[in-house]
């Protein structure tokens, strides 16, 4: 027989799960409802700034801005890692600087690999 305990947090689960389909779905079919529609050439035509495009709006970039945002956000999410580091840094004296220059030397060593692969290096193509 199921306990009672386990009932209970399959409930809290089920009840989270649902609230959080809710907050998904809800305002999507508010928006369904309240929004008015339009059809026509204009809805498909590209708008940039209140001028008319020329040309294609549709271009391709290089695999080299991916990778620059990809090295970035890697370094904006080690950059949050360091914050708390800071703050506490010096309760467990010569380990936290250990650690930091740990964490520090495995960042570098992406950017190493990273240049030694060439992405620093702006090609016209």
């Amino acid at each position: 027989m199921i306990s009672q305990k386990l009932m209970t947090d399959f409930l809290a689960v089920t009840l989270y799960l649902v609230a959080g389909l809710a907050f998904a779905i809800v305002p999507m079919i508010i928006s369904r409802l309240v929004v008015k529609r339009s059809h026509g050439a204009l809805r498909e035509a590209t708008y940039e700034s209140g001028m008319a495009t020329i040309g294609s709006a549709w271009i391709q970039f290089t695999v080299v801005y991916y990778i620059y945002a990809l090295i970035f956000l890697a370094f904006d999410v080690d950059v949050l890692y360091l914050f708390p580091v800071a703050l506490t840094y010096g309760k467990y004296g010569s380990r936290d600087l250990v650690e930091v220059l740990i964490f520090v030397g495995i960042l570098s060593l992406a950017i190493v690999y990273a240049w030694r692969k060439g992405v620093f290096e702006w090609k016209r193509r």
